[in-house]
């Protein structure tokens, strides 16, 4: 009996361990993929600070094509919202050769959606896009609880009331996502200035700065 309280406790500070590990949230480009959801042309006037959302999925799709990220996008009913707003992409090509998915389920989980992650074969997923309490948190708490990495753009997903948008960001953190912002994450995938993207990176993150940032003009309020 005394002897299986030492090895018991040993087992508890592996758990222990093994989650600590995993609850750091270090992104890496080979085992990361970006998720734009629903970032559409109906809502895109009534979304809060909608224009610093589209701004910061151009600057994250950008980063993504730079360091070789492949990117998801999802499209809501599209019939009545429309088509994925055209400036979330730096070039319509881009845009036009990024895989598209339609869906009326609020998740971006659908068979068709899961079907290609799994072919991805990536563990972390960074996710930007509206609304933030509907789409993207149940997809967030879907990936969430397949044990993936979920990484939240918080200067890239919105609501239409503020209200919405800060309850769900403190929902899909208690859930255990990862709330951060655009250029934290760009960063994070790169490691080092010696990364050979790095100048590629941080042109956009200069460019990126130039723009006006919304939700930085409300934390000065």
């Amino acid at each position: 009996k005394d002897a299986a309280v030492p090895r018991y406790t040993l087992l508890k500070m592996a758990a222990a361990t093994t989650l600590a590990k995993r609850a750091v949230g270090k992104l890496r480009p080979e085992t990361t993929a970006m998720l734009l959801v629903d970032i559409q042309e109906r809502f895109r006037p009534l979304i809060y600070n909608g224009e610093t959302v589209v701004q910061t999925a151009r600057y994250m799709t950008s980063v993504a094509k730079a360091l070789n990220i492949p990117v998801v996008v999802t499209q809501q009913y599209t019939k009545v919202f429309g088509e994925t707003v055209k400036e979330c992409f730096a070039e319509q090509q881009d845009l036009e050769a990024t895989p598209i998915y339609e869906k009326k389920l609020f998740s971006m989980c659908t068979e068709e959606v899961a079907s290609h992650l799994s072919k991805l074969n990536r563990s972390s997923y960074i996710m930007f896009g509206i609304e933030a309490h509907v789409c993207v948190q149940q997809t967030a708490l879907d990936l969430l609880e397949k044990g993936n990495d979920v990484h939240i753009i918080v200067d890239g997903v919105s609501s239409q009331q503020p209200i919405d948008r800060e309850v769900a960001l403190q929902r899909l953190s208690q859930a255990g996502a990862f709330l951060t912002t655009a250029q934290s994450a760009a960063f994070m995938l790169m490691q080092s200035a010696e990364h050979p993207n790095f100048k590629a990176v941080s042109k956009l993150t200069v460019e990126h700065m130039k723009l006006p940032n919304e939700f930085n003009e409300a934390l000065k309020k």
